[in-house]
């Protein structure tokens, strides 16, 4: 389903802005002081759109700190109303759309533990039905596009279309310098589903650590994202929650002039032919690839033939591994990064075993 997004809050604000939204605040409301002081501080600098705070915080395990509740709705209305700035906060229960929408907070947002419940989205949908809110919904913890998506389409379907998705990265067991994996290609396939959905990275909660916000955000923009929600604290080390992936109003006026804006295309008439003779010759190398990968896969069938014939397992380990190996060390005489590399061989093994098994298991006419 494809949302409208002619009139939303968010594609208002990039038109008008003309450059990337940019989302931020502390990860939690503390205390009214450090909500005014760090919404101050980012309305002096002229580049935010929209001041973000937790009032309501999972954790994991109770006896964290989860949040000042509905004590801290009235310190936003000072943001909006004394400051200048309109606010956002994370709601994941009916009673907390309904506290939300009584202080006049102006956009909400469904976290990444509540996206993974279709049962709570749909409550939290049926508690928005007909108020025209603006909503962003976090991708869900694991990664699960078909979770994402279906947020977004149980809003859509109770009348909320001013949407926006917040990328903020997925959970993994594999070693990751990240706290949330990345895992960009499925922020992709979201916005291919919703092509008019702004999409927001989350730097903060990717990475996990200030130092890697700015390459994250870089990365974001590069990839065309339409905005970042970067948390703020004015004093990120004694923060209650995510002290590690908080950053100072300070430092993030630094990242904002570091971060480089790219054009999404160019008018330049040397630009676009080069670019045009590029792409035809990436055309041809990818049917040279894909008629390589089915003149193998042929070779594979014919392999698995042969074994089939002299009663052979599909699976040689020692094979498999020499092919592995043998295949990084040329990857890396072609200067091929190296993890791309054993990962399409994973992929092409993993095929060639269905297609072997496919072989094996025919019954003879």
């Amino acid at each position: 389903m494809a949302t409208s997004s002619a009139t939303t809050f968010f594609t208002r604000l990039l038109a008008n802005k003309g450059l990337p939204l940019l989302i931020a605040g502390p990860c939690s409301a503390e205390t009214e002081d450090q909500v005014l002081t760090t919404a101050r501080a980012l309305k002096a600098m002229g580049q935010v759109d929209l001041f973000r705070s937790g009032v309501w915080k999972p954790r994991t395990k109770p006896g964290g700190f989860e949040g000042m509740g509905p004590t801290a709705l009235p310190w936003l209305q000072r943001v909006r109303e004394e400051v200048g700035l309109p606010v956002t906060i994370e709601v994941a229960t009916p009673r907390h759309v309904e506290d939300a929408l009584r202080h006049g907070i102006d956009v909400l947002w469904i976290g990444a533990r509540t996206t993974v419940n279709p049962f709570a989205v749909q409550e939290l949908a049926d508690a928005l039905a007909g108020t025209g809110v603006p909503v962003m919904v976090k991708n869900p913890v694991n990664p699960d596009v078909a979770l994402w998506a279906g947020a977004l389409e149980r809003l859509e379907r109770v009348g909320i279309t001013d949407l926006a998705a917040i990328h903020r990265g997925f959970s993994t067991f594999a070693p990751s310098r990240y706290r949330n994996s990345p895992t960009w290609q499925l922020a992709f396939e979201l916005k291919a589903r919703f092509p008019q959905v702004p999409l927001v990275c989350d730097p903060s909660h990717i990475s996990g650590r200030r130092d890697l916000i700015l390459p994250v955000s870089q990365k974001a923009l590069d990839l065309d994202y339409d905005g970042l929600m970067i948390e703020t604290h004015p004093d990120p080390d004694h923060a209650l929650s995510d002290a590690a992936q908080q950053v100072t109003p300070a430092r993030l006026a630094e990242i904002l002039m570091e971060l480089k804006y790219r054009y999404r295309s160019s008018n330049n008439a040397d630009f676009l032919n080069k670019a045009e003779e590029l792409r035809q010759q990436i055309d041809t190398a990818d049917r040279e690839l894909m008629e390589a990968l089915a003149a193998r896969m042929a070779l594979v069938e014919q392999l698995a033939e042969y074994k089939k014939e002299n009663n052979v397992k599909i699976l040689q380990m020692d094979r498999w591994q020499e092919i592995f190996t043998s295949r990084r060390e040329w990857g890396a005489k072609l200067r091929l990064n190296d993890p791309f590399v054993a990962k399409l061989y994973e992929l092409i093994h993993l095929e060639s075993i269905r297609k072997q098994t496919e072989v094996m298991n025919q019954n003879p006419e």
